[in-house]
């Protein structure tokens, strides 16, 4: 894994900076893993625009990721590390002995060849890849992929180059530092794989020009002061003015830019022992 720069041949190209996929093993999905991916354009089901700034991009097909490795006791081998478009991670796919394959989130240091299992024995061996319980994994181990509900499969620690780890264990709880800086209580019985998400060098790519954004379904932003009054609180006024309200708001007048949105009465409050940084 690595990143790649340009010659300057055209004034966009001298900024990119993009992946050089060397990992990639295999160009094209499994085709039994893939689903057609809909395009909604920010859209909800009365056709009503929810989330701006979405709409175009390049067609996608959905990757069926396996979030909750429920095939136990089976060592799997990997057959190729591939590309996600629907994601930051690289994903890795695995082919079991009944020729059965799945894809799951690629960690970092998976090869093409390694074996890996998910199971619930207290036996299994703390190796990169492996799915077991929290129960069964020791403190100060790198972890991802981490469920929240016991058999619902994982949730959180999914993006590239993410990573939670185990502080401490407590009665039925494990404490979880998490990539946020927030230390959660998480039951022992869910589960986590080992290791670091890959393509850690995500956070280093520029995309360099405008088209690279409109290609990934990202349409422009506009500010709410280059606007009219119609059309957002902070709009109209002669000239360079600023943006008349005392605290910056949304265009429906919520107060932003580091307001805390949190529900003060969260069903999981209990379970943070350290806020987010």
């Amino acid at each position: 894994m690595g990143i790649k720069k340009f010659k300057p041949t055209t004034p966009s190209r001298r900024w990119i900076i993009g992946p050089d996929f060397a990992e990639i093993t295999k160009s094209y999905p499994e085709k039994s893993l893939i689903l057609p991916l809909k395009k909604m354009g920010g859209r909800n089901s009365y056709g009503r625009i929810t989330v701006r700034h979405r709409g175009g991009g390049h067609k996608r097909m959905l990757r069926i990721i396996d979030s909750k490795r429920d095939i136990l006791d089976v060592a799997a081998k990997v057959i190729a590390i591939e590309y996600d478009p629907n994601r930051s991670a690289r994903i890795a796919l695995l082919e079991y002995p009944n020729k059965e394959k799945r894809y799951i989130l690629a960690p970092l240091g998976l090869k093409v060849g390694d074996e890996i299992i998910s199971s619930n024995q207290k036996e299994t061996e703390i190796k990169t890849g492996n799915c077991m319980p929290l129960r069964h994994i020791p403190q100060g181990t790198l972890i991802h992929n981490v469920e929240l509900f016991k058999g619902k499969g994982g949730q959180i620690v999914k993006s590239a180059g993410t990573s939670a780890q185990i502080m401490a264990k407590e009665n039925e709880f494990a404490h979880i530092r998490l990539p946020s800086g927030e230390v959660r209580l998480i039951n022992l019985d869910c589960r986590a794989t080992i290791g670091q998400v890959s393509n850690i060098e995500h956070e280093a790519i520029t995309l360099g020009k405008a088209g690279r954004t409109r290609w990934l379904g990202i349409k422009p932003t506009v500010r709410g002061l280059a606007m009219n009054p119609v059309d957002h609180p902070h709009g109209g006024g002669e000239g360079k003015s600023g943006q008349g309200n005392p605290h910056p708001v949304t265009p429906w007048g919520k107060p932003t830019k580091g307001y805390k949105t949190r529900k003060k009465v969260r069903y999981s409050n209990k379970f943070i022992l350290k806020r987010r940084k």
